[in-house]
C-alpha cells in the first residue's frame, strides 16, 4: 500500500483543522498541524471569532463554502456540547434602500440553493424581541444560518483528525521553509526540520510572512476590528442557559455597519463603522509564550472609535439603552483587495499551499476544496475567485494591497452595484488609446487595474438619431446605474458602419518554442496543429471536464502562438505545464489591440494598407503579419461583436498612431468610437460565452453550448476521457438563453430563475440587446427548458416573464460576420 504525503499545516486555527480533518477522511494521515501558540487557543482569529454564520453572498462559490461549512459544523460536538447553534440569521432593513438589497440578497440565496424569505417589520419583531418597531422596515430571514462556536468546532475536528492519523503541535513557531529543486522539502520550526511533501499556510493574518519564506507576495491585509459584550441585559435574563448561549437569530444591520449575537443574557456587538485600523506584523511579534491572556490576535480596545456605533446599537435595540459595554477588544482578522480568499500553490516552490483570508463562515467549504485539490487534483467548487493568482502584478504591492483592502473594510456592508468600480487607485493600466478616449468623453470603469471605457459621451447626439426599434426603453433605478442610452447609438452604429472597440485590456499571452505546440494540444480541445496563420477557439479543461478557460490561439510561426486568454490563471496554468523548451510571456502591457467591426470595417481597413484584407485573402479565424496605415500590424478575422471586422494588434508604442490613422480615415464613414457597455449587448446576442461568468471548471462543454470546439479524435489531451461519451443530446442542464416578453424589464446577473413557479437555475450575463429590441440574458437550467418553454427571473421583489429562445438571437447563418 503506497503511503500518503507527509503533510505540514501552518496554523492551527479553524482553516487549518478543518484541512487536517478533510485529509485525513480521504486517506492522507500523515499531517502535521503546526501553531505557535498554545492548543486549542492558539492566539489567532479563530481564538476571538464571533461566530456568526450567515451564508448568502453574491459569490455562488463563497455561499457553497459556508452552506458545506454550516453543514459540517451542524454535526460537531464537543463532549455533548455543540459547534453550530442553527437559531437562524436576520438581517434588517432601515431605509428603503436597505430593504430592496435585501429582496436581492434573497435572489442570491435563492440562485444558490439556500432557503430564505424577506419578513415584514412586525415578523422582524417577533423573530427578534429585541428590536425597535418603528426603526425596521423589513428583513432577511435565513432559518439555516447561526452561531459557530470556532473555539470548539477546532477541538472537535482535531480530535476527529488526530484519530485518523493526524498530529497537532502548538507552541511551535515556523522560522522557514526547507526546499530543494523547487520542491519544498520540510518546515523549519525553532524545535527542528520536520520533513514534508506538501506544505499549507493557514496561518491567517501571518500569512503574508509565512509567503515571504519561499519569496510568494500574499496579498492580504491584517486589519483591526472592534468587538464588544454588554453587561447584563434584563430582557434576556432566563432565556437562555449556559450551554445554548443564544436563542434569537444573529443579526445584522447593515445600515449601520453593526451586527449583534447573544451571550448567554448579554449581547455581543461587532462593528464595520469604525476607520480602517491596518496592523503591522512587527506590533503583533511575539516574543514569550502565547496564553490566553496575551493573544496576538486581540488589542486593546479604542473607546472612541466605538462610541458611534454604541449609540447606533441602542437605537436599534433599546434594551441597550441601561447597558453598559463590559469586556471589548480589537480583534485583528485579514482583508485582501478584493475581499476573497486566497488559495493555491507557489508559482515557484512546487508543493507549498496558501488558504489564507478565510472567515470561519466559509473555513470548512475552503477545507474541503484545499483538500480536494491535494488529493483529487480538482475542487468540485469553481475557485477561480478565490485563487491567489488571479491578481495582476499591479495588486500585490503592498500599496496597493493596504488601500484596497482598507477600503474593502469599509465597503463590507455597503450596497453596491454590480459594476461599480473603485474610486482608487485609478489610472494604474491605460491603453495607447487613452488619451483620444479622454477627447471623446470616455466614461470609464475598471477591471484588473485597467481604464476601460463604458461608453463615449462624443456619442449622446446619436441616441437622437436611433430609427424606430433602436430607441432603449427607460430603466429602473438600479439597472439605470452605471449606464447610459448611448450604448443604444453605439450598438446601432456597429450594426450598421463601423466602431473601434479597444481591447487592450485582455490577456495576451506569448507561448514560444520547440514545445509550444505539444504544450498546446495537451491542455486544449480543438486542434492546434494547423497552418501558420490559423487561428482556433478551444477551451482548456481540467481532468473532470470541466471547462477552467476558453482561449483563442493564433499560430503566428512554426513555434510562436499568440493565445488570447481570460486573465492570470491562465498565464499560471500554462506556466506550470510548459517543459523547460517552451516559454510563456505575458505581452499584454507591451501590446494594444483594436476592435474594427461594422458592415463598413473593410471599406476603413483596406484603404490602409497594400495587404490583402478581402474575404478571400483573410477569411474567418485567419490571422496576417501587414502594415495598416504605415504601422506594423498582427490582423486577426475574429469578431465578438458578431460584425465583420478584425482585431487588429500591434507593439504598444503605434497604438496612438493607428487610433489616428483609423479615426481620420473614417470619418466619412461615420466612424465611432465605443465601449463595453454596446459590446456586452452585441456579444449576448451572437451567444458569446464569457469564462467566469457564464461557464466555469463545474460544467463541462457540451452543457455549455460549446461542443463544437471539441475534437476528441485529435488525440490525448486533458480531459478527454471525463468527457467521452457525453453529448449536448445527453446533458441534463444546459446555458440557455432568454429573452424578456415584455421587452423591458431589465436583470444584471446572479438573479434566480423559475421553472414552474419553482427555482430551477439562475441568470450568468445579461445585457439589453439593442438590435432584438428586448432584454437578453443566459442562464443554467434544466435541458428540459427547451425553446419556447415559459420562465421567471426573480428581480428584487418581483418576477419578470421570459422565454428561452433558440440562439443566436442575430445573425445564425453568420452570414454578416463572413461578408
Amino acid at each position: 500500500m503506497t503511503s500518503s504525503p507527509r503533510v505540514v499545516v501552518i496554523g492551527a486555527g479553524i482553516v487549518g483543522a478543518n484541512l487536517a480533518d478533510e485529509l485525513t477522511a480521504r486517506g492522507w494521515d500523515r499531517v502535521t498541524v503546526l501553531d505557535q501558540g498554545p492548543l486549542p487557543l492558539t492566539g489567532g482569529s479563530s481564538s476571538h471569532a464571533p461566530g456568526l454564520m450567515f451564508q448568502t453572498n453574491a459569490s455562488k462559490t463563497m455561499t457553497e463554502f459556508a452552506r458545506y461549512t454550516v453543514e459540517k459544523f451542524a454535526g460537531l460536538h464537543v463532549d455533548g456540547a455543540w459547534c453550530l447553534n442553527q437559531v437562524g440569521g436576520l438581517e434588517v432593513a432601515t431605509t428603503p434602500a436597505r430593504l430592496a438589497d435585501l429582496h436581492r440578497r434573497l435572489g442570491w440565496a435563492t440562485s444558490w440553493g439556500v432557503e430564505g424569505r424577506v419578513v415584514d417589520a412586525p415578523e422582524c419583531v417577533r423573530l427578534h424581541p429585541l428590536l425597535d418597531r418603528d426603526r425596521v422596515r423589513g428583513g432577511l430571514h435565513v432559518p439555516t444560518d447561526g452561531l459557530a462556536k470556532a473555539s470548539r468546532a477546532v477541538v472537535a475536528l482535531a480530535r476527529r483528525a488526530e484519530a485518523r492519523g493526524a498530529r497537532f503541535q502548538g507552541s511551535t513557531r515556523v522560522v522557514g521553509i526547507e526546499q530543494s529543486g523547487g520542491r519544498v522539502t520540510g518546515v523549519r520550526t525553532t524545535g527542528g526540520v520536520l520533513p514534508a511533501d506538501v506544505v499549507v499556510s493557514c496561518a491567517g493574518f501571518w500569512g503574508r510572512a509565512v509567503g515571504a519564506m519561499v519569496g510568494m507576495e500574499v496579498p492580504l491585509l491584517p486589519l483591526a476590528h472592534q468587538y464588544a459584550r454588554t453587561g447584563q441585559i434584563a430582557e434576556l435574563v432566563g432565556r437562555n442557559d449556559d450551554l445554548a448561549e443564544a436563542g434569537l437569530p444573529v443579526l445584522r444591520h447593515q445600515d449601520e455597519d453593526l451586527y449583534f449575537r447573544e451571550h448567554g443574557d448579554r449581547l455581543g456587538i461587532g462593528t464595520y463603522a469604525h476607520r480602517p485600523m491596518p496592523v503591522r506584523l512587527s506590533d503583533l511579534a511575539v516574543d514569550g509564550e502565547i496564553d490566553a491572556a496575551s493573544m496576538p490576535s486581540m488589542l486593546p480596545f479604542t473607546e472612541d472609535d466605538f462610541a458611534p456605533s454604541w449609540e447606533n446599537a441602542r437605537r436599534l435595540l433599546p434594551a441597550l439603552g441601561s447597558a453598559k459595554v463590559e469586556e471589548a477588544f480589537n480583534g485583528v482578522f485579514s482583508f485582501t483587495p478584493d475581499g476573497g480568499p486566497l488559495i493555491g500553490e507557489s508559482a515557484d516552490v512546487a508543493g507549498f499551499w496558501i488558504a489564507e483570508a478565510v472567515w470561519v463562515t466559509h473555513s470548512a467549504g475552503v477545507g474541503r476544496a484545499v483538500a480536494q485539490l491535494l488529493v483529487d487534483g480538482r475542487s468540485e467548487i469553481d475557485l477561480h475567485g478565490c485563487d491567489v493568482h488571479r491578481f495582476e502584478d499591479v495588486a500585490l504591492g503592498e500599496d496597493y494591497v493596504g488601500e484596497t483592502a482598507q477600503q474593502n473594510f469599509v465597503e463590507v456592508y455597503d450596497v453596491l452595484h454590480p459594476l461599480e468600480p473603485r474610486e482608487s487607485p485609478r489610472g494604474l493600466r491605460v491603453s495607447p488609446f487613452h488619451a483620444r478616449q479622454q477627447e471623446l468623453g470616455a466614461v470609464f470603469l475598471e477591471a484588473g487595474g485597467w481604464e476601460r471605457p463604458h461608453w463615449y459621451e462624443a456619442n449622446a447626439g446619436l441616441v437622437a438619431d436611433l430609427p424606430p426599434g433602436w430607441v432603449p426603453p427607460e430603466r429602473d433605478d438600479w439597472s439605470a446605474r452605471f449606464h447610459s442610452p448611448i450604448a443604444a447609438a453605439e450598438a446601432w452604429r456597429t450594426r450598421e458602419a463601423v466602431a473601434l472597440y479597444d481591447m487592450t485590456p485582455l490577456k495576451r499571452l506569448e507561448v514560444s518554442g520547440p514545445g509550444a505546440l505539444a504544450l498546446l494540444d495537451r491542455l486544449t480541445t480543438n486542434t492546434m496543429d494547423k497552418p501558420v496563420g490559423a487561428v482556433t477557439y478551444t477551451l482548456a479543461l481540467d481532468a473532470a471536464g470541466g471547462i477552467r478557460s476558453d482561449l483563442t490561439v493564433a499560430r503566428l510561426g512554426p513555434e510562436l502562438f499568440q493565445v488570447g486568454a481570460n486573465g492570470n490563471l491562465d498565464r499560471d496554468h500554462l506556466r506550470r505545464e510548459a517543459r523547460a523548451d517552451t516559454h510563456v510571456r505575458d505581452i499584454t502591457g507591451g501590446t494594444c489591440c483594436v476592435g474594427v467591426w461594422g458592415p463598413a470595417a473593410r471599406d476603413l481597413v483596406q484603404p490602409l494598407s497594400h495587404d490583402d484584407f478581402s474575404h478571400e485573402g483573410l477569411p474567418y479565424f485567419r490571422a496576417i503579419r501587414a502594415h495598416v496605415g504605415g504601422v506594423p500590424v498582427t490582423a486577426m478575422r475574429l469578431s465578438y461583436v458578431g460584425e465583420l471586422g478584425w482585431e487588429i494588434y500591434m507593439s504598444a508604442e503605434y497604438g496612438q498612431r493607428l487610433w489616428d490613422v483609423l479615426w481620420a480615415a473614417g470619418r466619412d464613414l461615420g466612424v465611432i468610437a465605443a465601449g463595453r457597455a454596446a459590446f456586452n449587448s452585441l456579444r449576448l446576442e451572437k451567444g458569446y460565452r464569457a469564462w467566469g461568468h457564464d461557464m466555469t471548471t463545474e460544467h463541462n462543454p457540451y452543457e455549455a453550448g460549446l461542443g463544437f470546439a471539441v475534437r476528441p479524435r485529435k488525440g490525448d489531451f486533458v480531459g478527454r476521457d471525463a468527457i467521452a461519451g457525453l453529448s449536448a443530446e445527453t446533458v441534463t442542464r444546459r446555458l440557455s438563453c432568454l429573452t424578456v416578453d415584455d421587452g423591458v424589464g431589465m436583470v444584471l446577473g446572479h438573479e434566480p430563475v423559475y421553472l414552474d413557479g419553482r427555482p430551477a437555475g439562475y441568470v450568468t450575463s445579461a445585457a439589453f440587446g439593442h438590435t432584438v429590441g428586448r432584454p437578453v440574458a443566459y442562464a443554467w437550467l434544466p435541458a428540459s427548458a427547451t425553446p419556447g418553454t415559459a420562465v421567471e427571473i426573480g428581480y428584487f421583489d418581483r418576477r419578470i416573464a421570459a422565454t428561452v429562445t433558440p440562439e443566436p438571437l442575430v445573425d445564425p447563418q453568420m452570414t454578416r460576420i463572413r461578408r
